[in-house]
């Protein structure tokens, strides 16, 4: 629906979206879209995780994801440690039979470029990793309506807690791979362009944009290995109870 502050789509369809993933299993929402779905501006760990249990409560969504999300830029409370200015922290929940959520995070670092595509190759592979991931828990969850864990299943030992850690260090390695490549390629594009002739500015800083652009293409099939058997680099937290905010607890 939008991101960084704004909406990419028109306000008049926000509550047909409002309305669709009430019928969702799993949504990803960014901070943003989370703030749009929840009516909770995300300022601090405690309207984080109110965001996270409106969502569960409004819209009956069983496993939510909010990704991206710069803790540090939020105002802290509780013990929950707060990562460093150059990681990003995904949050994930699924709830327990009384609604009420099983809070996780992942921190992750941030890699120094844009890319384009990482939530459409997110959601493609949580889709893929949950799935595998409630096979391997077992215990029939696969026949489990929405399958969510018996509430005796701690919040980084959940289904979708497992996936999101292979799915983050999938992409990892894609993304570390893709930003060296793109390096290389942009390193020989600035030689290029000292080199070039005949091209009036507008027409080197138009060549200059669309080179970097395609540089910065996620080189996704050249690194499939990483996709197929990702070697997990991180760890999921769980925010314990002194960590939520009042009433959540």
């Amino acid at each position: 629906m939008g991101d960084q502050g704004r909406l990419y789509v028109n306000g008049d369809v926000v509550p047909a979206y409002k309305e669709v993933i009430k019928h969702a299993d799993l949504i990803l929402p960014n901070q943003f879209e989370a703030e749009v779905l929840s009516g909770i501006e995300i300022t601090s760990l405690a309207t984080l995780a109110e965001a996270i249990t409106a969502i569960h409560r409004i819209y009956s969504v069983p496993h939510v994801i909010i990704t991206s999300v710069q803790l540090s830029k939020l105002s802290q409370s509780g013990c929950t440690p707060t990562p460093p200015e150059n990681f990003l922290t995904v949050i994930g929940s699924t709830t327990k039979s009384d609604g009420s959520p099983r809070l996780f995070r992942v921190d992750v670092p941030a890699l120094d470029c844009f890319f384009s595509g990482t939530g459409d190759m997110f959601a493609a592979l949580m889709v893929a990793r949950l799935r595998e991931a409630v096979a391997a828990a077992g215990n029939g969850l696969q026949s489990t309506a929405s399958w969510v864990s018996p509430d005796s299943v701690s919040a980084t030992t959940l289904p979708l807690a497992q996936a999101t850690l292979k799915v983050l260090s999938s992409m990892h390695s894609v993304l570390e791979r893709t930003m060296e490549a793109r390096n290389a390629e942009l390193a020989k594009i600035a030689l290029e362009t000292s080199q070039s002739e005949g091209l009036s500015v507008e027409e080197r800083q138009k060549q200059d944009y669309l080179r970097r652009t395609k540089a910065a293409e996620v080189r996704l099939v050249r690194n499939v290995q990483f996709l197929r058997d990702p070697l997990v680099q991180f760890e999921a937290q769980e925010w314990r109870k002194e960590d939520l905010p009042v009433g959540l607890q």
